[in-house]
């Protein structure tokens, strides 16, 4: 946290535009590193992750996590990446990603525009198509892993978000970790002991074909509010303002908010986007934040915009006058 950061920044009862611009630029969202990658050593997985994590590495099979949005799926193998001392290659699904796509991109387009202009040069030295294939995220985990003499961990995201057919068309490259480069007739793979340790998540969205799921070794991310608080505490400086007590007592409001019947319950992203909030409030509202966390009463509860992200869900949880901040 930046304690010289003024949180309040727009207001209303002032005219004009901001005094120092620059202030922006000081922003600690902005100005904190939250990647995946930085924020690995302070992720904690339960045990049954961990169980689940070293299954799938000792028999080289894919590890399928699937959970509720927030619960660290993507986290968990950049957390394995980190104890295991090695890189992760992350493939982000998308609704019209192939599967080709994880595997190399030709560039069509650079190949045939180079070969009709040496058609018009009278070339006729044929084209070199490997300087036109670009290796993807599998080819790159495979020449990582030879090296780095170690396997790096290679992350297929949200696999549910793709085409159905996405997941069968990837069974012969996962399973015998080799592809076939169409264009060039090259064969790529890696010494067996090499190849990558393969994460894949899934938000449910759509079930996965069978053939499929009989090659992964699966775990769900079940909420655990003891896992949650350990995640806490291994943050708990970046909550500082709020100290142990006020941070406990906003645990237990989001354990009472996740109780209730909603349209999407918080997860544990939400809960650190809601302390990181009210760590950065105290410095303005402290009196206001401490009664209401003392209270318990979800009514009063302030920034819930950052926890809940369904109108309904704020509505009834608010009584009525809906409030984001």
């Amino acid at each position: 946290m930046n304690p010289d950061y003024p949180f309040n920044l727009i207001r209303p009862d002032t005219d004009g535009p901001l005094p120092d611009p620059a202030v922006l630029s000081r922003r600690p969202g902005v100005t904190t590193d939250r990647s995946l990658a930085a924020e690995a050593p302070f992720f904690i997985p339960g045990e049954a992750l961990v169980t689940a994590m070293n299954a799938a590495i000792a028999v080289a099979e894919p590890l399928l996590i699937t959970g509720e949005p927030g619960t660290g799926k993507t986290q968990a193998a950049y957390y394995a990446a980190h104890r295991l001392g090695t890189r992760v290659f992350h493939f982000q699904v998308k609704s019209e990603t192939t599967a080709g796509e994880l595997l190399y991109h030709f560039d069509t387009v650079r190949y045939f525009h180079d070969a009709h202009l040496s058609n018009i040069r009278a070339d006729r030295t044929p084209l070199d198509k490997s300087k036109y294939v670009e290796p993807r995220a599998l080819w790159q985990a495979f020449d990582d892993g030879r090296e780095q003499g170690r396997p790096a961990v290679l992350l297929i995201d949200e696999i549910d978000k793709a085409p159905r057919d996405f997941p069968n068309d990837l069974l012969h490259e996962l399973d015998q970790m080799e592809f076939l480069v169409v264009e060039t007739g090259e064969r790529i793979r890696p010494e067996r002991t090499l190849a990558p340790i393969l994460f894949i998540t899934s938000n449910s969205e759509r079930r996965l074909p069978e053939p499929f799921l009989r090659r992964c070794v699966y775990h769900h991310i079940a909420f655990d509010p003891e896992v949650v608080r350990k995640a806490m505490a291994v943050r708990a400086g970046q909550f500082d303002p709020l100290g142990p007590e006020l941070t406990e007592l906003a645990i237990r409001a989001f354990l009472a908010i996740r109780r209730r019947s909603l349209r999407k319950r918080p997860a544990t992203g939400e809960l650190l986007l809601w302390l990181r909030v009210l760590a950065l409030a105290m410095g303005v509202e402290r009196s206001r934040l401490e009664q209401a966390l003392k209270d318990q009463d979800l009514t009063r509860m302030p920034y819930l915009g950052a926890l809940l992200k369904d109108h309904k869900d704020l509505e009834e949880t608010l009584g009525g006058g809906v409030q984001g901040g």
